[in-house]
């Protein structure tokens, strides 16, 4: 029988973070009704990551490890996600900057008949606290060109926390080709365009310093994948782009 949710936490150079966050989730889930797991993916980290997993999953059994030999969190992501058997899959930060008890609001009863539900710090009623302007101002011009190049209407593609229905996941990430931080502009592209009912939800989400992320060179590539999505999708790579399954 699979678990209801199943959640999956990418991870490069985590070793710092892990041991905070992994109890954490896991009060989470054992305070919740339903049957659930946890998957973390070291993706080619130079540090403890993997031992630091490792260690916590061992009075953990729900608790599983994936381990890749190279960086990327769409590769990372991708990973999880094929580990992954619930009928919900979310993809969780490792920084926790969105509380895990908001994880509630991206599942049924609280929201149903959803197909993907990604967490929003742009929706009414969202909150960002102690973000630098300049990582704000850097966010929004790439909304901005994700919104006029790749996918109109939603304001939010980057955010860390999101939600799949267990069938859509299949579908979506076995045509995931980017492996970088663009991945999931790319699967909200394909989603749309194969009639995917998407929500963004907004959230309580916390600057943590020590991000992974480039500003700069970083920025460049990500602007770089989106005409790489466009050209994937004019030569054909996602395949169909016919109505959602049931």
């Amino acid at each position: 029988m699979p678990p209801f949710l199943s959640i999956v936490i990418p991870a490069h150079n985590e070793e710092a973070r892990l041991p905070y966050t992994l109890p954490r989730v896991r009060a989470y889930l054992e305070s919740r009704p339903f049957t659930s797991e946890l998957i973390v993916v070291d993706s080619g980290s130079s540090d403890g990551t993997a031992a630091a997993a490792r260690q916590f999953g061992e009075d953990y059994p729900s608790m599983s490890l994936v381990e890749a030999d190279r960086p990327g969190k769409g590769l990372a992501v991708k990973l999880g996600m094929a580990r992954a058997k619930g009928d919900y899959r979310f993809i969780c930060d490792a920084d926790l900057s969105m509380p895990i008890e908001q994880v509630d609001r991206f599942l049924p009863p609280q929201l149903a008949q959803v197909d993907i539900a990604i967490g929003s710090r742009e929706a009414p009623g969202a909150v960002r606290y102690d973000e630098p302007a300049y990582r704000h101002l850097v966010g929004r011009g790439f909304n901005k060109l994700v919104r006029l190049l790749a996918i109109p209407g939603i304001d939010d593609t980057q955010c860390g926390f999101k939600c799949f229905r267990g069938v859509v996941a299949d579908d979506l990430f076995a045509v995931q080709t980017l492996e970088g931080w663009t991945f999931d502009v790319e699967l909200l592209f394909v989603a749309q365009r194969r009639g995917y009912l998407i929500v963004e939800v907004p959230i309580p989400w916390y600057f943590n310093a020590g991000s992974h992320v480039r500003v700069l060179p970083d920025s460049l590539a990500m602007f770089t994948d989106l005409f790489r999505i466009r050209y994937n999708y004019l030569r054909g790579r996602y395949g169909r782009t016919d109505a959602r399954p049931a």
